[in-house]
């Protein structure tokens, strides 16, 4: 981060972190939720998506979570496609695939197989006859799924950091094409925009179409909301594309007119988005039972509303974050393993805080603040241990290398 130019993108990433946490934090309050938690055992197990449902609700939150649904992942497939082939261009296409298998693959493991079931015990016992651990663990492999939590957008970026590393070994000439098309647009924005809006247009509106903007599908611990999965490739390749042509020297410039525009940003993000809101409350509560003409206009006003938003926080960062700071560097240095811990945090504060005599702004405010305290305080613990663990090995090897030349 000695670059200035890298600075706005780090703080990118803390504030997206910071937004991650916060969206769970507040999703037992939303008041268009049922007034009692799902059942456990119950099709279409919504638990998944909300596990702790609280008395205490306020409606602000709803703005806030569908404005983030919106918006939210699709950034973190953009972030994530950016910072790879600076990856692939360091470590070469072997080792960048196996250090992401031990970074990317590992970590979603542990987390499907430990953290995920840890944080979901929660939401199995304010439902459940018999709350012991005994009795979640048969109940939870009776599941016809193995639900991963947030832990989801793990194996995806995965899959296409490997085809992204696959197009870097066998067809480096795509990524020159796409490294000059950003060329071309640099001080374009708005091309930008309309081209990002297309293709997310063409790869979400028929599967939305089809399958409903919601429904999701799951084999084993691995899920995705089925209208949206080429929305998210075409997000990463965005991303995976301004970062083939280095950041500096593309529309992320702090110095260029998106950074310089960012209220005209934060406005079209306002106003797609409250078109987006507007048209998909038509369809509410039954996709399917709506009129056709409303689920077209609610399927095409996504793209739109989730470029606007995205492009918008980026504005935000590279015009007003573009100093250092030693909370946000030390978020965005743990954005990854936040991201892994937090959850299992925010799902036990909130069971936590259910019979507690405290609005929903003040519940969501506990669980915000202590899940991002503590999350980056395991993750602080978990650096110094592995420092400590090095150091000792070291220790020990320079121990039986001074034994073995006395010998």
């Amino acid at each position: 981060m000695s670059s200035q130019v890298n600075v706005p993108l780090s703080n990118l990433r803390a504030i997206t972190i910071v937004i991650v946490v916060a969206f769970h934090s507040v999703l037992p309050y939303l008041a268009s939720q049922p007034s009692h938690p799902f059942q456990f055992d119950a099709p279409p197990y919504r638990w998944i998506a909300f596990p702790i449902l609280d008395r205490e609700r306020w409606f602000g939150f709803d703005l806030f979570c569908a404005w983030q649904d919106v918006s939210l992942m699709s950034l973190m497939f953009f972030l994530a496609g950016l910072f790879t082939p600076t990856s692939l261009g360091r470590k070469g296409t072997l080792t960048y695939l196996l250090e992401r298998s031990w970074r990317i693959g590992l970590p979603f493991v542990f987390a499907v197989g430990i953290l995920s079931p840890l944080a979901y015990f929660a939401s199995y016992r304010l439902t459940a006859a018999d709350p012991s651990i005994t009795a979640f663990w048969q109940h939870w492999r009776a599941l016809p799924m193995w639900p991963a939590g947030p832990q989801w957008f793990l194996w995806q970026i995965f899959l296409l950091g490997a085809v992204a590393a696959a197009l870097h070994a066998l067809a480096p000439h795509w990524l020159k094409a796409l490294s000059g098309l950003v060329a071309r647009i640099a001080d374009y924005p708005l091309r930008f925009f309309i081209g990002l809006t297309m293709l997310s247009a063409l790869a979400y509106v028929p599967l939305a179409m089809t399958f409903t903007p919601w429904e999701w599908t799951f084999l084993g611990p691995f899920s995705f909301q089925l209208s949206r999965p080429l929305h998210y490739v075409v997000y990463f390749f965005a991303g995976f594309a301004i970062g083939s042509h280095r950041p500096e020297h593309s529309i992320l410039r702090p110095d260029g007119p998106l950074a310089r525009h960012w209220l005209a940003w934060l406005a079209a993000a306002v106003a797609s988005m409250s078109v987006w809101g507007g048209l998909t409350s038509l369809t509410m509560p039954d996709w399917q039972a709506s009129a056709q003409i409303s689920r077209v206009a609610s399927a095409l006003a996504f793209p739109f509303a989730s470029a606007a938003a995205a492009l918008c926080l980026i504005a935000i960062c590279l015009r007003l974050l573009r100093s250092r700071h030693r909370v946000l560097d030390s978020l965005s240095s743990h954005a990854y393993n936040i991201y892994l811990v937090h959850y299992v945090i925010v799902v036990w504060l909130q069971y936590a805080l259910l019979d507690t005599d405290l609005t929903a702004i003040a519940k969501a405010t506990i669980v915000f603040a202590a899940a991002l305290t503590l999350s980056l305080t395991a993750c602080d613990g978990l650096k110094i241990g592995v420092k400590t663990l090095v150091w000792h090995h070291s220790e020990l090897r320079g121990e039986r290398a001074m034994t073995n030349r006395s010998r």
